[in-house]
């Protein structure tokens, strides 16, 4: 079974406290994400990470504070969840060239990483039969990718100790409705053994 990795928005402004759009607790999650991405690497299995890549006047920032403005440190992934054969796909009309990559740095504008013009285009290379979805935060991007990749009826695994939340309410509320939709919750030490 082809299983694709999906590392939802692991970047400086979410991720530390000195970030433009700080997680809190994101920080300690970086050690199971940067695990699972290297796994990963190490078993051929593609990481698909999404980035937001935003311009200075984004539009999202009528909904959320400046964050992620492309160029910037903040807008950079933690060092520790980059894998060494990595491309970047631009959220534009192009020619994509995937092989060989382990790490696929899909950039986009909106929470919705579905959004991104040139995902479908990497589904379909990828041509996965189930995804692992892990990130930040719990109830906004990676529900989004989560409800995203539901519609494609492959199985899906969200990985708990590797995401973090704004709201923990919110965030068991969205994972039992996820749950309930047939998306299955595991630990980074469960999919890593």
């Amino acid at each position: 079974m082809k299983t694709v990795f999906f590392d939802i928005d692991t970047q400086l402004d979410f991720l530390y406290p000195s970030g433009a759009l700080y997680v809190p607790g994101a920080e300690h999650k970086v050690p199971a994400i940067a695990a699972l991405n290297r796994y990963a690497a190490a078993c051929g299995i593609p990481v698909v990470s999404t980035t937001d890549a935003h311009s200075e006047d984004d539009p999202e920032f009528q909904s959320w504070p400046p964050h992620c403005i492309a160029g910037t440190t903040g807008q950079h992934k933690a060092e520790a969840t980059l894998l060494e054969k990595r491309v970047i796909v631009p959220n534009r009309h192009c020619t994509l060239t995937l092989a060989g990559a382990e790490q696929i740095l899909l950039e986009k504008q909106n929470v919705d990483s579905f959004t991104a013009i040139n995902l479908p285009h990497v589904i379909e290379t990828l041509a996965a039969d189930a995804y692992v979805v892990y990130g930040v935060v719990t109830e906004i991007c990676v529900l989004f990718a989560a409800k995203g990749l539901l519609q494609l009826g492959k199985p899906i695994t969200i990985v708990t100790d590797a995401i973090e939340t704004l709201n923990r309410e919110t965030s068991d509320r969205v994972l039992a409705d996820l749950q309930a939709s047939g998306v299955r919750l595991a630990t980074s030490s469960e999919l890593l053994t």
